[in-house]
């Protein structure tokens, strides 16, 4: 599969007001939101009645970045938290 190329790079600063949330919902698909402050992304497949084998694959793959881009974030925090202390 051809990958698609970054066209641009969304920053967010995490703070006290930001948060990670899924809402399921009982006749549509579910609602993955991420507030940061005063900015909302909200992901959801593209039908919003139904859930695809393709749609599966992408929730399954989101959730397994998403896991490593935490490990991740948490070895650089410890790691600067080890290099503060000396």
């Amino acid at each position: 599969m051809k990958r698609p190329r970054p066209v641009s790079v969304i920053t967010l600063k995490a703070g006290a007001p930001s948060n990670a949330k899924s809402y399921p919902y009982p006749r549509r698909t579910p609602v993955l939101s991420l507030d940061f402050d005063t900015t909302s992304v909200l992901i959801t497949t593209s039908f919003t009645d139904r859930v695809t084998k393709a749609d599966v694959a992408f929730a399954r793959e989101l959730a397994a970045e998403t896991a490593a881009f935490a490990a991740s974030i948490e070895q650089m925090f410890r790691a600067a938290s080890e290099e503060a202390r000396g």
